[in-house]
C-alpha cells in the first residue's frame, strides 16, 4: 500500500468524492429499462456514436483517474483503474456487442470504488 504523505481538506475529499459518485452515476447507471433491473448511463449513449462517442466516454473517464492520481492512489490501483477504462474503450468500439457491453461493465462506478477504497484505507475519509 502506497503511503500518503499529503494531509487532505477532508470536506473537500469528501465535495471531490461526492462529484465522483454524481459522475460514475450518470455515466454508468442513470437510466433504467423500464420493467427491469438494467441500469444505463451516458456512457452507453455515446457508444451509440460511430467512432467518437467511446472515446468520449473515455475522456470522462479520465477525469477519476486524474483524481486517483491527486489522491496519491498506489500506482497498482491507478494501472487497474486504466485496465478498466481501457476495456471499457476498446469493446464499446464494437458495434452492438460494445453497446450492449457497456451497459454491464460500469467502469467509472468500478474506478470511483476503487479509489473510496483507498481514501479510506488511508483514513483519508471515513
Amino acid at each position: 500500500m502506497t503511503k500518503v504523505t499529503r494531509n487532505y481538506n477532508r470536506t473537500s475529499v469528501q465535495e471531490d468524492i461526492e462529484v465522483l459518485d454524481l459522475l460514475a452515476e450518470w455515466m454508468d447507471n442513470k437510466f433504467r429499462i423500464p420493467g427491469t433491473k438494467i441500469t444505463f448511463g451516458i456512457d452507453s449513449l455515446l457508444g451509440l456514436v460511430p467512432g467518437i462517442g467511446d472515446t468520449i466516454g473515455l475522456a470522462v473517464s479520465g477525469y477519476v483517474l486524474k483524481r486517483a492520481r491527486h489522491y496519491q492512489a498506489p500506482k497498482s490501483m491507478q494501472a487497474k483503474m486504466i485496465w478498466h477504462i481501457f476495456i471499457d474503450w476498446l469493446i464499446g468500439i464494437l458495434p452492438f456487442f460494445g453497446d450492449i457491453f457497456d451497459v454491464g461493465y460500469k467502469a467509472n462506478v468500478k474506478n470511483v470504488a476503487l479509489l473510496k477504497k483507498h481514501l479510506n484505507e488511508n483514513k483519508i475519509i471515513t
